[in-house]
Formats: C-alpha cells, sequence, structure tokens
C-alpha cells in the first residue's frame, strides 16, 4: 500500500468545512498529523491518500486486517452475526422514521447487513458498496439487482434511482472516509422523497472516551479516517449540504463485539493493557453490547 509520502498522497492545506488554513496541531503520528481547525474545529488527517491509492485501502486485506488498530477490521464477515445483532436494535430507532413499508439506500453498505435487517422488517433495500471485496457478500444475501458496486454517481445510473425516491438514505460509519463529503451529502440529498430522512453514523471526537485516550482513541487510522467530527462539526457539515438537522445523540450508537474484539482493541491502549486482556480472546465467542458514547447518530431532513 501507497505510503503518506508516496506520489499518491498529497498534504491538506485548508479545512474542509469552512475554508481555513488556521489549525493546532493535536498530535503527530508518524508521517501523519491530525489538525484542529481553529475556524470552525474539524479535525483532520494530512498528509492524505488519493484517488485510487485511496480506493485500495478497502481490498480484500482491508476485511481480513492483519493489523487491525491501525486498518480495516480483523475478520469483519466472521462478526456478521454480531453486526445482525446490533441492527436488530437500531431498527427500534430507524423505524421510527420510517412509514411500514419504506424505500431504504445504504450508502456504504459493506456486506449488507443493514439491509438484510431492513428487508427483514418489510422495506424495500438497495445499497451502494465501493469495495468489491465485500459488496460480494451483500450480492450474496440480497441479489446483485439490489446492490451496485462503485460510485454512488454510478449506482443512479445503473440501478435508475430517480429523485425523491427514497424515504430514507443510510451512512453507516461512512462520512469520515469521504474526502469530499459535501458533494456525497448534497446527491444524497436529491434522492430523498419530502418528508424523508438521512440517518447518519460517525464517530464522536469530542466525547469523553476520545479525549481521554487521547491519541489510542481506536478510531484514530490515518489512512482511512479522514476527518473526525464532533456534534457541533457534523451539524455545520450538514446544514451547508442543504439539510435540516433534527436529532444528534448516542442513543443505539453502541454494538455488539466479540470477547476477541475488546481483547484486539484493549492492546491499541498499550502493552500492558493488551496483556491484561489477552484472557478475553480465549472466550471469542461471547459477546456484549457497549456503547462508550464516543459514536454518534444522526437524523437530519432535506430542506
Amino acid at each position: 500500500m501507497p505510503t503518506p509520502k508516496s506520489p499518491h498522497s498529497a498534504e491538506v492545506t485548508r479545512c474542509q468545512l469552512c475554508g481555513s488554513e488556521d489549525r493546532d496541531l493535536k498530535f503527530q503520528d508518524g508521517p501523519f498529523q491530525v489538525l484542529t481547525c481553529r475556524g470552525c474545529g474539524l479535525v483532520y488527517v494530512t498528509p492524505r491518500l488519493q484517488g485510487q491509492a485511496l480506493v485500495a485501502v478497502y481490498d480484500e486485506n482491508y476485511w481480513r486486517s492483519n493489523n487491525p488498530k491501525a486498518r480495516g477490521y480483523a475478520d469483519y464477515a466472521r462478526e456478521a452475526a454480531l453486526y445482525l445483532k446490533t441492527f436488530e436494535k437500531r431498527m427500534r430507532l430507524v423505524s421510527r422514521h420510517l412509514p411500514t413499508t419504506a424505500r431504504i439506500l445504504d450508502v456504504g453498505c459493506a456486506a449488507g447487513y443493514f439491509l438484510r435487517i431492513a428487508q427483514q422488517h418489510g422495506h424495500d433495500v438497495h445499497g451502494v458498496e465501493m469495495s468489491a471485496a465485500i459488496a460480494v457478500e451483500a450480492v450474496k444475501a440480497l441479489g446483485a439487482e439490489r446492490v451496485h458496486i462503485g460510485t454512488l454517481e454510478a449506482a443512479i445510473t445503473a440501478k435508475h434511482h430517480a429523485a425523491e425516491s427514497f424515504d430514507m438514505v443510510t451512512l453507516w460509519d461512512v462520512i469520515e472516509h469521504v474526502p469530499d463529503p459535501q458533494s456525497l451529502l448534497r446527491t444524497i440529498r436529491t434522492l430523498i422523497k419530502p418528508g424523508g430522512r438521512l440517518l447518519l453514523e460517525t464517530q464522536n471526537v469530542g466525547s469523553r472516551w476520545a479525549r481521554l485516550l487521547g491519541k489510542r482513541w481506536h478510531h484514530y487510522k490515518h489512512d482511512e479516517h479522514l476527518y473526525h467530527f464532533d456534534p457541533q462539526t457534523i451539524r455545520r457539515l450538514l446544514t451547508d449540504s442543504g439539510f435540516a438537522v433534527h436529532e444528534v445523540g448516542t442513543a443505539y450508537a453502541g454494538k455488539y463485539v466479540s470477547f476477541g474484539f475488546l481483547a484486539e482493541r484493549a492492546g491499541r491502549l498499550g502493552r500492558i493493557p493488551g496483556l491484561l486482556a489477552k484472557p478475553l480472546g480465549l472466550l471469542r465467542a461471547c459477546n456484549v453490547y457497549i456503547n462508550p458514547q464516543d459514536e454518534i447518530i444522526v437524523i437530519a431532513e432535506p430542506r
């Protein structure tokens, strides 16, 4: 994979959200700088992989990573049952904002776990996923007619998704990966019916857990997480992109995780926490619901 010093990367000189070039160094991690914009508070990473080099991050080694502390997942597909269990719980929130039978588009649908649960609840589901390595799992579960492998723009053309044709568009842990989030959100805005909703989940860099852990916070993965939002900056992003924000909260933003996952994440906190948590790996089949409240779910509506 290209390094940040390669021709495939570039320095970020201004804030994506407000355009300011004034920023403070939050911390340095190898060649990466994590910066806080003085103008609006957005936290972002420089340098950054560009174009196809960034797309290549999400190959098969992303979904079965030998270093998930820095990139991707230890074994995403192996945790399928826990993702399905998590989205079943989250449907309690999702259903509040949907008619009985809704048309849903999940952008960045990965293996389609959310869509599988939404379909079981009677909804007409569709997905878009850039990474062919994982999207094949969504195609197997839902059918090629419901899942597009590629960009949202290409999906709109290929699947003939008309303007104002979806009751809800979802972005689960996606927006922080996108180099130009405003462009993506403006495209999504055109697809949502009047009175429909955007549901977005992302990490909260302003959370107590993020502040406590500092640079050891497990969401600092610099090749993939380009931005780190908080409630203020995610509101501004959505408002600037043509949305009215209705809710920002941490309820239902937790996940069911295996004890093996907890052991792996503890290793990021340091050698001693990693050693203390290592026995959890022996209980890999066990799982628990955790919500450290360092992720937020946002409900918004096109203005």
